[in-house]
């Protein structure tokens, strides 16, 4: 007997969801922001751009939710998910460089660089997209760095004094600075160099 089952519109909106994703994603890559529109990821997904106009007012609106689910499916490739914290193996050095490596790692992955860069540059000029970036993505990963000194901190690893919050800007600031300005190469090199310079001024006092 055939299958007069109706389509499951609920797959076919995730197709097309993810194909505007790719979409986005991959015409930020090649061509850059400015020269990014609805109608060319609207070609490139195959969709027509009243479906991206019925889910996002505007084409940073649909980067920043396709840059949001890249992160998110990067995590879940290296086995996290949603709550995932910085390990805490008793090690804070290592917590730290292995953590740091993988930023690195994605801030060098071209993927991941020219949708951040996009996204970076228009968050300057539109404040609602870049409170919606910071609020999304980068509070809850800088987060994850607080509560791993703050633990460090409860096991006498960390001057208690230390503020959390500028503790990580040591470790996260320089990356992105070396990153946004283009200055030196990203490396892993770097990455440890900074958590041992860091780690250093934030020492328990004796």
């Amino acid at each position: 007997m055939p299958d007069t089952k109706a389509p499951d519109a609920s797959r076919r909106s995730e197709r097309s969801r993810r194909a505007i994703f790719d979409a986005a994603l991959t015409l930020v890559s090649e061509t850059g922001y400015a020269k990014t529109t609805i109608e060319g990821i609207a070609a490139r997904a195959g969709v027509g751009k009243q479906t991206i106009y019925r889910w996002w007012p505007s084409k940073a609106a649909v980067l920043l939710d396709a840059f949001l689910d890249l992160a998110a499916r990067a995590n879940e490739a290296l086995g996290g998910d949603a709550d995932s914290e910085i390990p805490d193996t008793g090690d804070l050095a290592a917590d730290l460089k292995y953590v740091l490596r993988a930023t690195v790692d994605e801030m060098n992955d071209p993927a991941f660089d020219g949708p951040a860069r996009a996204l970076a540059a228009e968050g300057m000029v539109d404040p609602e997209l870049g409170a919606r970036f910071t609020e999304a993505l980068l509070e809850p990963q800088l987060a994850y760095y607080a509560r791993r000194i703050e633990a460090a901190q409860a096991a006498g690893d960390v001057d208690p004094a230390a503020d959390p919050r500028i503790a990580l800007e040591l470790l996260v600031g320089p990356v992105h600075h070396r990153w946004s300005l283009r200055t030196l190469p990203l490396t892993h090199d770097y990455a440890d160099t900074l958590v041992d310079l860091a780690l250093r001024g934030l020492a328990p006092r004796a």
